[in-house]
This record gives C-alpha cells, structure tokens and sequence, in this order.
C-alpha cells in the first residue's frame, strides 16, 4: 500500500481504538462538515444521516450499545483530494457478564476529500442487526 493508503490505514485504526474506548471524537472529525452516512436496512440503525450531528448521534449510540469494531483490510485508492476507502470488518457486542449478544461483519465504502468522509455506507448483515435491535428491547437498551 503506497504511503498515503497506509496514512489512511492508520487514522482510522486510531479512530477505531478510540470509539471501541468509548470516544467519539476522532471517529467524528473524520467526517466532513456536509458528510452523509447511510447504513442500509429496516433497523433501527438504518437511515441516511447527514452533517455531523446527525453521524454524532449515530456514532453515540454505536458507543452507548457496547458495539466493539474490529478492521481487518483496507483498501485506499486515489488521491489526497478524492480518495476512495474500502474497508472489511467484524464486530460484536458483549453482555454484562461477556456473552456476545451481536456478532457481524461487514464492509465499508467512504470517499473522501484531504482527509475528510464525505460520504460513507456500511453494510452488514442486517438480520443480524435486527436480532440485536430485538436483544436491546428486551433488555431496556432501546433507541434513545
């Protein structure tokens, strides 16, 4: 990977690291002022949310449900003022005493602009995102 897809690379691990801590902010100045983010599906994740307080409240409640994000590959291609990101993961949520309750993995396409989401999807495997919405309910972590 040319120098410039590594740099990506390694921003958005440290953004990982720290939304998997509990911190949003450097997960939410990767987005662009006018960004949209859209996670496809009949969930209560699903939507379209565009600016930043929109993706801050998506990104909260990421947090706020105990999702940990695990990437495994990258792919960046372009240049600094139009880049496209591709990136495979996995993911899950724990219980209190460490079950996993929600297990996914997915892919995600962002394009971006000097080092900025202009737009971004995620995708998953929305059954189980339902599941998970249906373990939330039933446990009072339901949408705030």
């Amino acid at each position: 990977m040319p120098f410039y897809g590594w740099l990506v690379a390694v921003m958005i691990r440290r953004a990982v690291r720290r939304i998997n801590g509990g911190d949003i902010g450097p997960m939410l100045s990767s987005f662009a002022n006018g960004a949209t983010l859209v996670f496809p599906g009949d969930h209560s994740f699903g939507g379209e949310y565009k600016g930043k307080a929109e993706i801050r409240r998506f990104l909260e409640r990421f947090v706020e449900v105990g999702i940990q994000l695990e990437p495994h590959e990258f792919f960046v291609r372009g240049w600094p003022w139009n880049t496209t990101v591709l990136l495979r993961f996995t993911n899950e949520a724990r219980d209190e005493i460490g079950n996993v309750v929600y297990a996914n993995r997915g892919a995600i396409f962002a394009r971006a602009a000097w080092g900025k989401i202009k737009y971004q999807e995620d995708y998953e495997d929305t059954q189980k995102v339902v599941e998970f919405d249906e373990y939330l309910a039933s446990h009072e972590k339901t949408r705030a």
